[in-house]
């Protein structure tokens, strides 16, 4: 059975996409200006559709999974 269309339209297509949404997480979570945080690596697993953001602030760093429906820090 394959989701519907409504499914399928949520998943985070583009890389910058991905990113914007981890930052404002991050920023949101950790009350830090989103200009202070720096991408430092992205990566997309193609068979579950889930982006990988790690992102970095002052002394420390994050990995951001975001799926389809939810975003874990």
């Amino acid at each position: 059975m394959s989701p519907g269309i409504g499914l399928m339209k949520r998943r985070l297509e583009k890389e910058r996409d991905a990113i914007s949404l981890a930052v404002s997480g991050i920023a949101k979570k950790y009350d830090v200006q989103p200009e202070n945080i720096k991408t430092l690596e992205t990566k997309y697993d193609g068979d579950a559709g889930d982006w990988y953001v790690a992102l970095g602030w002052d002394e420390k760093k994050a990995v951001i999974q975001m799926d389809s429906v939810l975003g874990t820090i």
